[in-house]
C-alpha cells in the first residue's frame, strides 16, 4: 500500500502497489488522475517519490517516476530503532488512582 498526492491537490489517496521496478509502477485505486498528471507517491522505506501518470486502465494507472528508484527497499520490512522498546510493551503514562475509582 502507498499514498498518493497529485499535484497541486492537497489531498493523499490510498492505493495498492503493483509491478514496483525502479522506473516506474502500477497503482491500484479509485484516484480520478488524467495521462501526464504529475503526482507523487509515498513509498514504504523511501519515501515521496515525484512521477507522472503514463497510462490508465479503469482503476488502475501506470506511474513513471522523475528519478530512478531501489525497488529492493520498499520490499523490505518497516526499518525500527532496535533499541527502542515497542509501544504496546511500554506501561500507560496515566496511573488511576484507585480511592476516586466508583463502584458499580
Amino acid at each position: 500500500m502507498a499514498d498518493v498526492r497529485l499535484a497541486g491537490a492537497g489531498d493523499e489517496h490510498r492505493v495498492k502497489v503493483r509491478n514496483l521496478s525502479g522506473g516506474g509502477m502500477m497503482a491500484e485505486g479509485h484516484v480520478k488522475v488524467t495521462r501526464g498528471a504529475k503526482l507523487e507517491i509515498n513509498l514504504r522505506n523511501i519515501g515521496w517519490v515525484e512521477g507522472v501518470v503514463a497510462w490508465i486502465q479503469e482503476n488502475r494507472f501506470g506511474i513513471a517516476f522523475v528519478e530512478d528508484i531501489d525497488p529492493k527497499l520498499a520490499r523490505e520490512p518497516i526499518v525500527t530503532r532496535s533499541d527502542e522498546t515497542p509501544r504496546f510493551v511500554k506501561p500507560v503514562l496515566a496511573m488511576v488512582d484507585p480511592t476516586r475509582l466508583r463502584k458499580i
